[in-house]
């Protein structure tokens, strides 16, 4: 029988939730803020995505730009991973770099430690790193066994290459960043997928109230998650795995 491939999808808010579910996602990447590339959610987030039963694993990121933290920001991470533990999430989403790019061992361990037990995923300070193989190794040191990446490019397409080299080095990783229905077939062909990460997400409706996007409420070009879309996902996923030989 063919192990099928996990589909994540990454949400946002109580609607994304409802439609990751809805559409037959495996996992939820629970966020805020998507459109910075995800900060840690709301505890009443977590708790709404704890209630979906669909496995949730919460970003872990206490503000946008980089991944260099300070003594102060490692202290709020601890905190939003005990929060996660609390309302009896799946696992939590981490990473962290030095200033020259390479994984900050000191603090992976520090968050690691506070998230014991939990399923962990590195996310994609992966992609800032200069040497790839040396921060797969250090991710198995560590015990973490899934990496979320796009192969240092802004797409997974365009870092295929060296997603492909990523592959084969003792962890799991999960293609991410701009991956679609349109693509995910092409990024099968070259790395036989087991896992996918995706935000199967479509335009937000502009809000009948002018004022709200006027003041910034709701940017232009805001997207939410559509359950349509992640059955699409889930189905061409499925159909990928039924067309491979058998062995």
């Amino acid at each position: 029988m063919m192990t099928r491939i996990t589909l994540e999808v990454c949400v946002d808010d109580t609607a994304g939730i409802a439609a990751a579910a809805k559409g037959g996602a495996d996992r939820l990447e629970l966020c805020a803020a998507l459109a910075l590339g995800g900060l840690t959610p709301s505890t009443g987030l977590m708790r709404l995505a704890a209630e979906s039963r669909v496995p949730t694993l919460a970003m872990i990121r206490p503000r946008s730009g980089d991944f260099v933290w300070i003594r102060r920001e490692r202290a709020a991470m601890r905190a939003e991973i005990a929060a996660a533990r609390a309302e009896r999430l799946a696992g939590v989403v981490i990473g962290a770099n030095l200033p020259d790019g390479r994984l900050d061992a000191e603090t992976l361990s520090d968050l690691m430690a506070e998230a014991e037990g939990m399923d962990i995923a590195l996310h994609r300070a992966i992609d800032l790193t200069p040497d790839v193989s040396e921060a797969l190794s250090l991710c198995r040191e560590l015990g973490i066994r899934r990496v979320l990446s796009s192969g240092g490019a802004p797409t997974a397409v365009e870092g295929i290459d060296r997603l492909a080299q990523m592959q084969g080095q003792g962890v799991t990783i999960m293609p991410g960043s701009g991956v679609s229905a349109d693509n995910v077939a092409q990024l099968d062909a070259r790395l036989r997928l087991t896992e996918v990460h995706a935000s199967c997400s479509g335009p937000l409706p502009v809000p009948q109230d002018p004022k709200v996007r006027g003041f910034g409420f709701q940017p232009a070009g805001a997207r939410g998650t559509d359950a349509a879309r992640v059955a699409g996902m889930r189905a061409l996923l499925d159909q990928i795995t039924a067309s491979r030989p058998a062995g």
